[in-house]
């Protein structure tokens, strides 16, 4: 990934660069070219220099951090503390160290850990050497492991000492495709710790391969801000999973974006039950630096470690999938503790059934929900709240605040389109679309792959996959994956209304819906559900239950008892659902 490769699109004038290792240069796609990044025509005594433009980089967040809360602590881990002066000084010795390691420009380095301080200082340390970060899913398999190193080209990877196993397991295989593994860099965390059998001549360990940086290093900026700054594996819930590309810009942007959409203040506390590899743990570790905040990183997220959290180190924001929301509530009461103050929740990755929204306000937190992709560089929506809802129903307010909602101020617009003629569908609650985005923080393009970006930009518009309606005030709602959705005898069936209503069953831990093929009405919905402990229901009660509340075609003809397969950010797997219902032939 060294060749700086520009891929040029006149999406509103929104320019995607990206990076490739290979020897073709400026390759063009897409069609509507034009040339240059500049296509005003500057009147009379206009110029663009250093004293007034330069490429927007969040590696400016640390530098100013480091100055106006230089004193503050960055970053909180068990009986380990920083602060943002010493997080800075960390950052760039790092970055030197990488640099003597062979990094130069576009390289890629990629992760493998759970949210702990090195991750969150390689998120800066890594462009300031002028690398591509990529962060690796810390629940992938050694198999996986290895083909995204080879599709990335990693030359460096930084692993996690519980994860080492993993993680040489993978170098094994890609080394016996005959590609070069990369150099590995063992992130310990014990003085005692047997490294003995994990060090070859091709590894290091961190804070030894720190401490020999300089930290009076010269940044390598970016030399455009649409040069990529990290590859995002996307979570393979409907697919293999692509390589999307953030730029220095998207990410400048999301960042500040998502500390709106949160209502952070200067100097916020943010626990970290977002895993940072996914999405760049939604832009915070970025924006966290920007507001001068604290970091409480969590190696392994759990109800008790969530309240002590807050507890001890006063958070005031977190965020997490559906599943952490799910994890507090039905906590048990030996787990919490009793919250200091409101504490702001921003949830995403599913859409949360009403239910638990109403639960957690209960608790003391204030939860928003934000909607987005990896390709939208995590959070793209969210359901800004009216006053004016303030009085309604407590019913109503959980309805309105499941809605995915507006777009943020980073992107230029989100709407609901028709996929074939591309015309945006009726404001009326009820017709069908395609979620759809466009502006600055959507992705550079999916890595090595040509076709795949093509069609996600086809139109003019990034195309979510997602299924939506928009409502008279604009919000919108979504209502399933185009993937998902189940059609019963023509009719469109919401996985997600059928799962919300399942939920609201108050023996329902865990609910999702798929299509189960039918040789009489083509699908039927089928729910796999995970029962609370101590409830004992049968499915025909759910059943019941479900068609006492909804038109009966959408109320599931089956009901299977068991775990749900999950990504490590919290979404079903639903991939292997829709296989094992398929494996159960037709109900008629």
């Amino acid at each position: 990934m060294k060749v700086h490769h520009h891929l040029k699109a006149n999406f509103n004038r929104f320019h995607f660069y990206f990076l490739s290792r290979f020897s073709r240069r400026f390759s063009h796609f897409l069609g509507n070219l034009h040339e240059g990044p500049e296509s005003w025509k500057p009147m009379e005594g206009l110029v663009r220099c250093s004293a007034n433009y330069a490429p927007l980089s969040p590696i400016g967040f640390l530098e100013r951090s480091a100055k106006v809360y230089r004193d503050r602590t960055s970053v909180v881990y068990g009986s380990v503390r920083y602060t943002w002066s010493e997080t800075h000084e960390r950052c760039l010795k790092l970055a030197s160290s990488l640099t003597q390691l062979g990094i130069s420009r576009g390289d890629v380095v990629a992760t493998l850990a759970p949210n702990v301080p090195a991750i969150y200082e390689l998120h800066f340390a890594v462009p300031m050497a002028g690398g591509v970060l990529c962060t690796l899913n810390s629940r992938h398999d050694s198999a996986m492991v290895s083909v995204l190193l080879k599709h990335s080209e990693a030359k460096i990877i930084f692993v996690d000492y519980q994860l080492i196993k993993t993680a040489r397991q993978a170098l094994d295989l890609l080394e016996n495709t005959g590609a070069k593994p990369p150099i590995l860099v063992l992130i310990s965390e014990h003085d005692d710790l047997n490294t003995s059998s994990i060090f070859t001549s091709n590894s290091y360990e961190y804070e030894s391969l720190l401490a020999s940086g300089d930290n009076g290093f010269t940044i390598r900026r970016p030399e455009s801000e649409f040069d990529p700054i990290s590859v995002n594996y996307t979570s393979g819930t409907t697919s293999r999973p692509k390589g999307v590309v953030y730029c220095y810009r998207g990410a400048y942007l999301n960042s500040l974006s998502t500390v709106f959409l949160h209502e952070m203040r200067s100097m916020p506390v943010y626990l970290w039950t977002v895993p940072m590899f996914h999405c760049n743990g939604w832009c915070l570790i970025w924006g966290v630096a920007a507001m001068g905040g604290t970091n409480i990183c969590l190696r392994k997220v759990s109800a008790k470690g969530i309240f002590d959290s807050i507890s001890e180190h006063n958070v005031t924001h977190m965020g997490g999938a559906p599943t952490v929301l799910s994890m507090i509530v039905n906590s048990s009461i030996s787990d919490r503790r009793p919250l200091p103050h409101k504490v702001q929740v921003m949830t995403g990755g599913a859409p949360p059934p009403p239910k638990i929204l109403h639960e957690m306000e209960e608790l003391g937190f204030g939860v928003s929900q934000l909607y987005g992709l990896t390709e939208t560089y995590g959070p793209g929506t969210s359901c800004v709240w009216q006053p004016e809802w303030d009085s309604l129903p407590l019913e109503e307010r959980a309805k309105l605040k499941a809605r995915q909602g507006m777009h943020h101020l980073g992107l230029e617009d989100v709407d609901v389109k028709d996929p074939k003629t591309m015309e945006s569908v009726p404001a009326d609650g009820k017709a069908l679309g395609e979620i759809m985005f466009r502006g600055n923080t959507v992705m550079d393009g999916y890595l090595k792959d040509m076709k795949a970006t093509a069609e996600a930009f086809r139109g003019g518009w990034f195309r979510s996959g997602d299924l939506a309606v928009k409502h008279p005030d604009g919000y919108i709602e979504m209502k399933d994956r185009l993937k998902d959705i189940v059609i019963s005898g023509g009719e469109n069936v919401s996985t997600v209304e059928v799962e919300t209503v399942v939920y609201s069953h108050p023996a329902v831990l865990e609910v999702a819906v798929v299509g189960r093929p039918d040789d009489h009405w083509g699908q039927t919905p089928c729910a796999f559900v995970k029962l609370k402990e101590g409830f004992d229901v049968d499915g025909q009660e759910l059943i019941n239950y479900c068609r006492d509340r909804l038109p009966h075609y959408m109320a599931p003809k089956t009901v299977i008892f068991q775990d749900l397969p999950r990504t490590a950010t919290g979404k079903v797997q639903k991939f292997i659902l829709r296989e094992k219902a398929k494996a159960l032939g037709s109900i008629s």
